[in-house]
């Protein structure tokens, strides 16, 4: 891996954790904990597990879904964005995310028309 690659990785995980701490401040407050399981620059994909007091938390599933969405608009570079609790274990791509919630503007297709609970933060 070439050093300019290196510098533009480490730039990027960089901007994905200030925006966890800006974005997601409440996470740390209530006892849980966010971090970069797996950063690919070429894809734009980032998996961010939650542990601590996030594991088993009934809120959980509203915060992973804020994260996916606000993360893709905020930060150019990352497309796609997995983000787990990590209570069923497996990490290992169909189950990442895939009961999230929807929510009031949410992008997704066929999601516009909800009016589901509303993100505390």
């Amino acid at each position: 891996m070439s050093t300019e690659t290196q510098d533009g990785e480490d730039d990027l995980k960089e901007r994905v954790v200030n925006f966890l701490r800006r974005n997601f401040p409440q996470i740390q407050m209530h006892g849980g904990s966010a971090a970069i399981r797996d950063l690919d620059r070429e894809t734009g994909e980032v998996t961010v597990l939650l542990g601590g007091a996030c594991s088993g938390c009934g809120i959980s599933p509203m915060t992973i879904q804020a994260i996916k969405t606000r993360m893709v608009k905020e930060i150019p570079e990352i497309n796609e964005v997995h983000a787990d609790t990590g209570m069923d274990g497996d990490m290992s791509g169909e189950s990442r995310g895939g009961a999230s919630p929807s929510f009031p503007g949410d992008t997704s297709e066929d999601r516009e028309d909800d009016q589901g609970p509303q993100a505390p933060f």
